[in-house]
């Protein structure tokens, strides 16, 4: 009888033909725990008026035809279950609106249902409590200076900042980069950038294509007893599905690509689909085309991704999925006759570089009864990395002398993984979620490194083997009542390889002081293993049988406890408050006294290779954030974000530094205003201004490094100087966007750096061979001003 009553209206409004552009909205809506169908109610609304609307049948099914394009949100309600609203909602000609959605149920009885108001980020992993949310593709294209990359996108995030402007590595809390969890479909992925150093996450392109995500997570501490082997932060990305009604396409033609993207029906009867994406480097096409780019050193990648969805017969579904890339450069500067600067690099060494990264998979979920949901997926991954490179030496008139070997290595991981959990319900109060991920991994790494001073080859690695990574999980939540939400879990993990092993406890608690207000808290024990190259180096060496001496170390862990204050100020705006404390200990430090720390690790295109190290080392992170966010209406959005922080450790010297990455405060202000140009068109353009202190830097030990030939840095001095300005960076973005009747053109330009302000980003050392009195140490700078254009066709 409700149902009926809620769809009378939109009955009268289902007459109506409009005469522009059109387009369908349908999807799938199902229990956020046991992901059972729902047949709900959904209203779709456009400027706060009633538009049309649509019941879903017993499969959870839903479809709004014609459309017109445009923003709308959309409602849905079903009888016992708390409503939800989505805004921003984006219909255009050119593709279906494809939009499932999860409903939670409510421990109050059906008569009386109160919706509390919540936070639009609220993560789509129930079991999050604060220092989490919820990021759609539509963020990742709106935010100015994003380049569609998810990494960049947090980078506005409260409590997170970018540590190069060259790469994606992002610096949560203070913590190393190395320290975040990348997820996806479930399994935990190596490094997914391209031109990926080991022991990083980040890298200069992304090797995730937005136009494949779906919804994700992303964590900044306390999170879930789900995810392990991590320190600062996770990324739980998720793939979307193909349509399995309608074939589509989508083709791009940018600065940091040329791609195309397909996805459509494999059987319309079962209801199976494919999704399918390939992206080829478009500076490497200008350079097959002879077109000149302003360097010789021309970056050639490419990635792909694919998603198979097949609905079973009795229920449940089955997905076969993969994402990698391959990348490649050369940087050649023997080749020139004359001084050039050059766009990569360093003048004194020739540098070849490539990697590789892929990972497939097979997933299966079922809800086997009303009550249990069940989750399995069984992947193999792979990635490799090689370089080599070679000194290069001239005369006074810049004449090539001679050129010799300096380093190089071949270094490459597979695994396979096997993991799955059950979701039981127990009723609309209570749910618990356990479950375990399985690493198996193969390593096969090769690296040897040249000595100026014995001038003698020395071998770093040369190892075959295999290790085993459990973690094991459970997690229970409870609402106390409507209001009051309880999440309670621990995590453990146990690597096979020196048997380390960590139990680690996880709680929070979430409270809606009212419709407009909520507190939260929670605590956590994490830890992470080092990268695996570190377990299986030996010190520099010519002659075997070689030690490890760094495989019995042991996990690094933190202690995140932190308290969150959320409120909604108006009607499309709501105030945060963090505050957060991460102790960490059994930081891997130098057994000799000295000043190294994996604190200080994971970011940039170099690797470490210490001395034997200790679990000795301890650090901590501490501060505040604050997020003022208004989400799009009345055509604008805007969001500001400020931090502050200190970020401090201990090496086995025993002195309390600042860590490489405490800037002590960040601030990220941007929005956009979205202009209509008729039915058909419109115009977006947006600012983002990001600041950030001043960074910290180890003086060069210059005699050192001139007999090295490489820098050496003097470690007693280790980040007791800072750069002389603050990071100040402005972005801007314009994008225009034509709906026709089946085509939609979008062209695009985000202009990075729009002041062109030279960023100091680090000291290197670089002799001069044209000035040989010149002072060999020279500031390397972020990048300057880059306009990146693209032009995108949905049809």
């Amino acid at each position: 009888m409700r149902k009926i009553l809620y769809l009378f209206p939109l009955l009268l409004l289902s007459s109506f033909v409009f005469s522009q552009n059109t387009q369908t909205i349908r999807g799938q809506i199902a229990d956020k725990e046991n992901k059972m169908a729902l047949p709900a109610v959904v209203t779709l609304y456009r400027d706060s008026g009633l538009v049309t609307g649509a019941s879903a049948d017993v499969n959870g099914n839903y479809k709004m035809v014609n459309i017109p394009v445009g923003r709308y949100t959309m409602r849905i309600q079903f009888l016992g279950y708390n409503s939800t609203s989505i805004s921003n909602l984006i219909v255009i000609s050119g593709k279906e609106s494809i939009i499932n959605i999860e409903l939670e149920e409510s421990i109050l009885t059906k008569e009386e249902v109160v919706i509390v108001g919540t936070n639009r980020e609220r993560t789509i992993n129930d079991f999050g409590t604060g220092s989490g949310r919820q990021f759609s593709v539509e963020e990742t294209n709106r935010y100015a200076g994003s380049r569609g990359d998810p990494a960049r996108m947090a980078s506005n995030f409260a409590g997170v900042q970018g540590s190069n402007d060259s790469r994606n590595d992002i610096v949560v809390r203070g913590n190393s980069p190395s320290g975040v969890l990348w997820r996806f479909e479930g399994v935990d992925i190596p490094n997914p950038n391209h031109f990926a150093i080991e022991g990083t996450t980040g890298g200069p392109v992304s090797i995730l294509n937005g136009k494949v995500l779906s919804n994700s997570d992303f964590f900044t501490g306390a999170f879930p007893a789900e995810y392990g082997n991590g320190v600062a932060a996770a990324f739980d990305l998720r793939m979307r599905s193909g349509n399995n009604e309608k074939v589509e396409f989508t083709g791009q033609f940018g600065f940091l690509g040329t791609e195309i993207c397909a996805e459509g029906p494999i059987s319309k009867s079962k209801g199976s689909s494919f999704l399918v994406s390939y992206r080829y480097s478009t500076l490497k096409l200008f350079d097959a085309m002879k077109i000149p780019i302003g360097t010789g050193a021309v970056p050639n990648y490419q990635d792909a991704a694919f998603k198979l969805n097949f609905p079973m017969k009795k229920g449940g579904t089955l997905a076969v999925f993969g994402i990698g890339g391959l990348s490649k450069i050369d940087i050649v500067v023997s080749d020139y006759t004359e001084y050039s600067d050059e766009l990569y690099g360093i003048d004194n060494r020739n540098q070849y570089f490539k990697t590789g990264m892929g990972v497939a998979g097979i997933t299966y979920l079922k809800s086997l009864n009303e009550k249990t949901y069940f989750r399995a997926v069984i992947a193999g991954s792979s990635r490799f990395s090689s370089s080599h490179h070679d000194l290069v030496w001239r005369d006074a008139n810049f004449k090539l002398d001679s050129i010799t070997p300096k380093m190089g290595y071949n270094n490459k991981e597979s695994k396979i993984a096997a993991n799955f959990f059950f979701t039981h319900k127990f009723g609309p109060k209570s749910s618990i979620k356990f479950g375990m991920t399985n690493d198996y991994f193969i390593n096969d790494l090769k690296d040897s490194i040249h000595s100026e001073i014995t001038n003698q080859f020395q071998n770093r690695q040369d190892y075959h083997g295999t290790s085993f990574l459990m973690q094991p999980y459970v997690q229970w939540k409870y609402k106390q009542s409507q209001r009051l939400t309880y999440n309670l879990g621990v995590h453990g993990q146990y690597f096979t390889l020196n048997g380390s092993t960590s139990i680690e406890p996880r709680a929070g608690l979430n409270f809606n002081v009212n419709e407009k207000q909520t507190l939260n808290f929670g605590l956590g024990l994490h830890s992470q293993m080092l990268p695996a190259y570190v377990y299986y180096m030996h010190l520099p060496s010519n002659s075997a049988p070689y030690v490890l001496h760094n495989k019995n170390v042991g996990f690094m862990k933190s202690a995140h406890s932190i308290l969150g204050y959320d409120i909604v100020a108006a009607k499309n705006m709501h105030i945060k408050v963090e505050t957060y404390y991460q102790y960490l200990y059994n930081v891997p430090v130098e057994k000799k006294s000295s000043t190294f720390s994996v604190l200080n690790q994971g970011s940039g295109f170099s690797r470490f290779f210490p001395d034997t190290l200790v679990n000795e080392g301890t650090g901590y992170n501490v501060g505040a954030e604050i997020t003022v966010e208004k989400y799009f209406s009345k055509q604008f959005f805007f969001m500001a974000t400020a931090s502050v922080f200190d970020a401090k450790y201990k090496g086995s010297d025993g002195v309390l530094r600042n860590s490489d990455f405490n800037t002590h405060y960040a601030v990220n202000v941007l929005g956009a205003r979205e202009f209509k140009l008729g039915s058909k068109q419109t115009l977006e353009a947006g600012l983002k201004f990001t600041m950030a202190g001043k960074r910290y830097y180890t003086p060069i030990d210059t005699a050192a490094s001139r007999l090295e030939n490489d820098e050496v840095t003097i470690d007693s001095l280790r980040n007791t100087k800072t750069f002389s300005t603050a990071y100040v960076r402005l972005d801007a973005r314009i994008v225009w966007k034509l709906n026709t009747k089946s085509f939609t053109h979008e062209i695009g330009l985000d202009l990075v750096n729009v002041l062109n302000r030279k960023n100091i980003l680090s000291l290197t050392y670089s002799p001069n061979q044209r000035v040989p009195n010149a002072s060999p140490v020279i500031e390397q700078y972020q990048l300057g001003f880059l306009p990146l254009f693209y032009y995108k066709l949905d049809f």
